[in-house]
């Protein structure tokens, strides 16, 4: 199963505009990342609606930071991302009669709540700022 690196590419490329004088093209962002600038628009754009950066179409647009790093968090940036999860494992559910199966999948469910919530709680501490070098 492919890893969901959207987050930590997204903080990279926060960081990088944060030293950039002018606005960061889509082409150049998506030559950052070695991706297609049509992904790097429809992420961008998820960055855009919750307000972290702005748009300026045509000739010298591109991508501005919108919000200075001290002031967007881990967090910030993953609920931009609309991410559900931060971990890929899942349960089982074939036998969904099994007693077994039921105490694992609710041992497994609660485990990885858990941290789920402890390591969200964590991204809500650490601003971008604090990341930049």
């Amino acid at each position: 199963m492919r890893k969901d690196s959207r987050l930590s590419r997204m903080l990279h490329i926060l960081i990088h505009m944060d030293h950039m004088d002018e606005p960061a093209t889509s082409d150049h962002i998506a030559i950052i990342l070695q991706t297609n600038p049509v992904v790097v628009r429809r992420t961008m754009g998820c960055l855009r609606d919750k307000g972290y950066v702005t748009s300026v179409k045509g000739h010298g647009g591109g991508w501005r930071l919108n919000v200075a790093l001290a002031d967007i968090t881990l967090l910030d940036i993953h609920n931009a991302l609309g991410e559900s999860s931060v971990f890929t494992i899942g349960l089982s559910d074939e036998n969904t009669e099994c007693l077994i199966e039921k105490a694992v999948n609710r041992e497994l469910a609660n485990a990885l709540k858990a941290s789920e919530d402890l390591l969200l709680a964590r991204f809500g501490e650490v601003s971008l700022d604090k990341l930049a070098i």
